[in-house]
């Protein structure tokens, strides 16, 4: 063990560690270049601890950094234990967590620091979709700021900065009038998924890491159900406003993760359990609390679900979509940016190869409906409550389209919600292929991800037996 033992970058660790489980790795490292004073320094494990251990008996493995050796800059040799650290993940098929605490590039390893650095980047992205990552950012600046960029879910302490230019060097700002390193800035940003006190933010991570599986090949994550499988789903059609608390509804044991829950709020991303199953959730939101949202898609909500959608296709995770969307976010900013995110989110949802399952829980209208995991972009299943509204516009915009006559608005509606619009007439077509009551919604979700479990999409036929 090293004489870092008592430092903050180790008690982070086992702060987050069941009890006992942590078993340092590369203890005695120390720097190697001796520029400007460095052999007259002290620097245990190079400023980062590093190793493995367990969250309830599951394999993780960590590195932490410490402010106290060189300010937490990376040099060569601590660049060399984060990326041994990646290394035995990848080979051992288990979640990577980093601690960031880094002041940046160590200055007085020049060159060798940078490269450092960027082999640090490129091991990161090599190590993405086939195993977890996940940071806890403590301060993280400059050059640093890449690593969350390419991780997979990051939480921060409150009192935490994650920058690339720090407030009071950006022109016309500083950090008194807009602290853009803070953790409510960039959990707005979506850059972070949880901001809390170190405690919860621990707590946050101890729970998403049980959610998640070890690595691409597990085939996703399973575990023992001790919820009633038949349990009648509570309210609803109260609840169907806000897509976080269906899912919590739903979920064996009530159980919630919600990934970049300050970002795009009218878009809901995040983890619950179905038999065990470990199920991605993405949900057009109308209400949460009292704060009310527009049922359009906008170009930061589609960005949010593409990510989710691709990490989830990653890892193996079947997806869950729960749709009440009419039409497009409207105004200058999102004409710049919407049309590429929507396609992004198609490329997504049809290329995922996961179970996927779409439940039209409010309004289902246009082409923006057809975005979220319909039966023509590759849903499995489609599942609608009895009153849900479905079709190309609702009945009372087509009848002004229709017809000039104000006197037949009415009936013109009536006729087309008849014949063209509905949940019904979208079921008749094969478009929908159950309507479900709300308290049976989870027992339908998990018989209907049950039937899927076994969904292959490349097929093999050596000839036919005809």
């Amino acid at each position: 063990m090293s004489d870092m033992k008592n430092s903050p970058a180790v008690t982070h660790i086992e702060s987050l560690l069941d009890e006992n489980s942590f078993v340092e790795l590369g203890a005695l490292v120390t720097a190697r270049s001796t520029d400007f004073g460095l052999d007259d320094c002290e620097t245990p494990s190079d400023g980062v601890v590093t190793g493995h251990g367990l969250i309830d008996g599951r394999l993780v493995f960590v590195f932490s950094q410490d402010a106290s050796v060189l300010n937490g800059t990376i040099g060569e040799m601590h660049a060399k234990k984060i990326l041994s650290v990646y290394d035995m993940a990848m080979k051992m098929g288990a979640p990577v967590i980093g601690m960031l605490d880094c002041a940046g590039v160590r200055l007085q390893e020049s060159v060798d620091a940078l490269e450092s650095m960027g082999e640090i980047y490129a091991k990161a992205v090599k190590a993405s979709g086939i195993i977890p990552q996940i940071l806890t950012i403590y301060r993280c600046g400059g050059g640093l700021s890449v690593l969350p960029a390419v991780s997979d879910f990051n939480f921060m302490v409150k009192d935490g900065s994650l920058f690339v230019n720090s407030p009071d060097t950006i022109s016309g700002n500083n950090k008194d009038k807009e602290d853009t390193s803070s953790a409510d800035f960039q959990f707005e940003a979506g850059n972070v998924d949880f901001v809390g006190t170190e405690d919860e933010v621990f707590e946050e991570i101890r729970n998403l890491v049980m959610m998640l599986p070890g690595s691409n090949i597990e085939g996703g994550a399973i575990d023992e159900c001790e919820d009633d499988l038949n349990r009648a789903s509570e309210n609803l059609l109260v609840k169907r406003l806000d897509p976080a608390e269906f899912a919590k509804e739903i979920s064996d044991g009530h159980c919630f993760f919600e990934a970049r829950a300050g970002y795009a709020k009218e878009m809901v991303t995040g983890f619950i359990k179905l038999n065990g199953v470990t199920t991605g959730v993405v949900g057009n939101r109308e209400k949460c609390g009292e704060e009310e949202f527009e049922t359009v898609l906008s170009a930061r909500g589609c960005e949010k679900a593409t990510t989710f959608v691709e990490f989830c296709d990653a890892f193996d995770i079947p997806v869950l979509t729960l749709t009440n969307v009419d039409g497009y976010k409207s105004c200058v900013c999102a004409e710049k940016k919407l049309a590429r995110q929507m396609g992004r989110m198609v490329f997504a949802f049809e290329e995922a190869s996961v179970p996927k399952i779409n439940f039209i829980t409010g309004k289902a209208y246009g082409t923006a409906y057809i975005l979220m995991n319909s039966k023509a972009i590759g849903a499995d299943l489609v599942y609608a409550f009895a009153d849900a509204e479905m079709g190309i516009m609702p009945a009372n915009l087509a009848a002004k389209i229709l017809t000039d006559d104000a006197s037949k608005f009415g009936e013109v509606a009536a006729s087309f919600e008849e014949v063209q619009s509905g949940i019904q007439n979208a079921a008749r077509r094969g478009y929908i292929d159950r309507v479900v009551n709300p308290e049976d919604a989870r027992k339908y979700l998990i018989a209907g991800f049950e039937m899927l479990f076994t969904k292959n999409v490349d097929y093999y036929k050596k000839h036919g037996t005809k």
